[in-house]
């Protein structure tokens, strides 16, 4: 029954997390467009039928019932017809209907006497502005559960500490794991060498790091290593000579390297027979950036390959394949992950709440990168729309042609479907390879 209550907790306070996370993004795109003069409607977390709303100084301020969204609307998002242009009948076929009928809903809008409180009107860097702080407000959270993560709890990392002793030495090519009465004795344990000693010196080099350690340890096979340890509060020295052993090269992901015929890179080096323990360690705040930098720049790998992304889902939904653990997840996916997380009877409470917030930081850069996709009705395609116009703008300030006037994306709507229609199709994929092929911890 605890199980249980923890698994659903951790769906709790992941959907918690997102919810705000929502709200703050929204509230990123209020912000400067109050402050620009732009008439703001509507403050809605959710989508669907509204269950509380509140007015004030104008903005309707709610909750609707799908909690999958949320947005505000603003006033003339969509510039008219261009004035002097040739009329155009928006019954003439399903793309014009599409058109007119984006810029009807944005004129219903802009009520009698705000005609000057409308987005559209806005200076190109003005809009940029308001579209970027959705985007960015979802990125300074992510930077500061980044921040509570690594820098208030910590994180789990290899330590000087050892972990672990061989009894024997056996090459990496073993296929066996137990040890032999014929089988060497691996020279971490011939010297006494025990689990949890710290290891402080090794030939008068102090030891900062188990990497620093390892690299000695692979440079001197046969050559006799004076180990200083730290056991019990008292210092003990110890004297091991590392074996010349067989091991797997591994990369800087520690992923065993493969030749071109797909076997396994082998080398001979140093071997002591002794593994790390890890430890949380809390890292400096200047681990922060360089965090949330990684993680964009994994999402944008995802993004960039997504279609072939989806159809690996896809193969691994309908099929016996199994889910790429790095691959594209849905909301469904990471409610379930955040339940497994907390249901870790094995694991602190407070490693498994900091996971939590390293699940809500990641959602919130998978947010910002894809708000940031040139598309609409995504941020970033008001934000190239934008872009566009000052470019039309300098062109003709350069060249003396007259002023072009705003862009009308509004013709992009039909495109516009198109995306909600990928998105959505996108969503239920994801949903239900959440369910019927999950990605799990194991």
């Amino acid at each position: 029954m605890e199980t249980v209550l923890l698994y659903l907790l951790g769906i709790v306070v992941v959907l918690v997390g997102v919810l705000v996370s929502i709200a703050l993004h929204e509230l990123g795109h209020l912000i400067p467009a109050k402050l620009f003069g732009v008439r703001v409607g509507q403050y809605m977390i959710g989508f669907g039928r509204t269950l509380f709303s509140r007015t004030r100084n104008g903005t309707e301020y709610g909750i609707k019932a799908i909690p999958l969204g949320g947005y505000i609307s603003m006033a003339g998002m969509y510039p008219p017809n261009r004035p002097g242009g040739a009329a155009r009948d928006a019954s003439t076929g399903m793309f014009q209907t599409m058109v007119q009928e984006a810029r009807t809903a944005s004129a219903q809008t802009v009520p009698e006497g705000a005609e000057e409180h409308v987005f559209y009107r806005l200076p190109f860097w003005k809009r940029i502005i308001v579209m970027v702080g959705g985007p960015f407000m979802n990125l300074v959270i992510a930077a500061v559960l980044f921040a509570v993560v690594l820098c208030g709890f910590g994180v789990q990392q290899l330590s000087t500490t050892v972990g672990s002793v061989n009894q024997c030495a056996l090459p990496a090519t073993s296929q066996r794991q137990d040890c032999e009465p014929s089988d060497p004795v691996a020279p971490g344990a011939a010297a006494g060498i025990k689990p949890g000693d710290k290891i402080v010196s090794m030939n008068g080099t102090a030891i900062t790091s188990w990497d620093q350690a390892t690299a000695i340890i692979r440079d001197s096979p046969g050559k006799p290593l004076e180990i200083e340890v730290l056991r019990d509060g008292s210092t003990v020295t110890l004297t091991a000579t590392p074996l010349l052993s067989e091991r797997y090269v591994t990369d800087e992901n520690g992923a065993v390297v493969k030749d071109d015929d797909g076997k396994p890179v082998t080398r001979d080096v140093g071997f002591l027979g002794v593994g790390s323990s890890y430890q949380l360690q809390h890292q400096p705040i200047t681990a922060v950036l360089p965090q949330v930098g990684t993680t964009i720049a994994q999402d944008f790998g995802i993004i960039v390959h997504l279609p072939q992304r989806l159809v690996d889902v896809a193969t691994a939904a309908f099929g016996p394949g199994e889910r790429d653990p790095n691959g594209p997840m849905g909301l469904v996916g990471v409610g379930r992950l955040a339940g497994e997380v907390t249901a870790l009877d094995t694991v602190p409470f407070a490693e498994r709440f900091s996971s939590l917030l390293s699940i809500v930081a990641s959602v919130n850069v998978a947010l910002f990168v894809f708000n940031m996709i040139p598309l609409l009705p995504l941020d970033g395609g008001h934000i190239a729309g934008a872009l566009w116009e000052a470019i039309k703008r300098a062109f003709a300030k350069v060249f003396k042609r007259r002023e072009p006037g705003p862009v009308d994306i509004a013709r992009l709507m039909p495109l516009t479907y198109v995306v909600v229609i990928v998105l959505g199709a996108m969503s239920l994929l994801l949903a239900y390879a959440d369910i019927v092929k999950p990605v799990t911890l194991q």
